[in-house]
């Protein structure tokens, strides 16, 4: 996957000389495209969302990475590094959190949902460059999951696994406690779909999008951090927004 980087350029009104006028608009044509306008807007949620979900689709059967390049209205782009990705749902989805734990667990995706849950909204920031402001994201506490594991004092950091059989993040024990790391169920106040990686996926919203896998099914503690799989291909392993990978883009929190 090549970094995608934003456009710099300023956008000048009409896209060419700032002092070119064009010819009048008559009544019935500026009536029309106002109509077309407010028609546009009107669509524009169902629109969005099937845009999402086409790309979603194709992205899922291209091992290539390319369709991450498509543009899309949501801001989002679609990267996966398996070539096909199995679907799980409410009755086959399962998370299990084990290593150096007391109580290792298994949970449901309903297990999971009836636990309490956090909402937050915040900028989602990805290292190649693009950015979509305010998006909600709610879920279950990581901590919460350590805490009923019962972490062992020789801890140090936690690995995450993905059902994609390829995928692979961690985070500092530190970092996987702080408030603002889920267990996603919920993107955009909808159940996240396949495309974004549910039924549940990780989300770290200080750090750049990849340190939140997509497909989570396992979570380990460990007594060192392992990189993850963007990680052993020179990403940073602390990902914080604006403060690595060599970039200073805006914090996310």
């Amino acid at each position: 996957m090549k970094p995608e980087h934003p456009s710099h350029g300023r956008d000048v009104p009409g896209g060419g000389d700032p002092d070119a006028r064009g010819a009048p608009v008559g009544r019935r044509v500026l009536l029309g495209t106002l109509g077309l306008g407010a028609l546009g807007l009107a669509a524009a949620p169902s629109l969005q969302r099937g845009l999402e979900s086409l790309l979603a689709g194709a992205a899922d059967r291209d091992p290539t990475g390319l369709t991450g390049l498509l543009p899309n209205g949501g801001g989002f782009r679609y990267y996966s590094v398996a070539a096909s990705v199995p679907r799980k749902d409410a009755r086959s989805y399962r998370l299990t959190v084990d290593g150096l734990v007391d109580r290792p667990a298994t949970y449901t995706l309903a297990e999971l949902k009836a636990l309490p849950q956090t909402r937050l909204v915040r900028d989602v920031q990805c290292v190649t460059g693009w950015r979509v402001p305010g998006t909600p994201f709610e879920g279950v506490r990581l901590s919460r999951l350590l805490d009923a594991a019962g972490v062992r004092p020789t801890a140090r950091a936690v690995r995450f696994t993905c059902f994609d059989g390829t995928y692979s993040e961690s985070l500092t024990l530190d970092q996987a406690r702080r408030a603002d790391v889920l267990v996603a169920l919920r993107m955009q106040d909808e159940d996240i779909g396949h495309g974004h990686g549910g039924p549940a996926r990780l989300y770290v919203a200080p750090m750049y999008f990849y340190k939140s896998a997509k497909w989570l099914s396992g979570i380990t503690v460990t007594d060192e951090v392992e990189p993850g799989y963007w990680e052993l291909r020179g990403y940073d392993v602390d990902a914080w927004v604006g403060r690595s990978n060599g970039r200073d883009d805006a914090p996310t929190s």
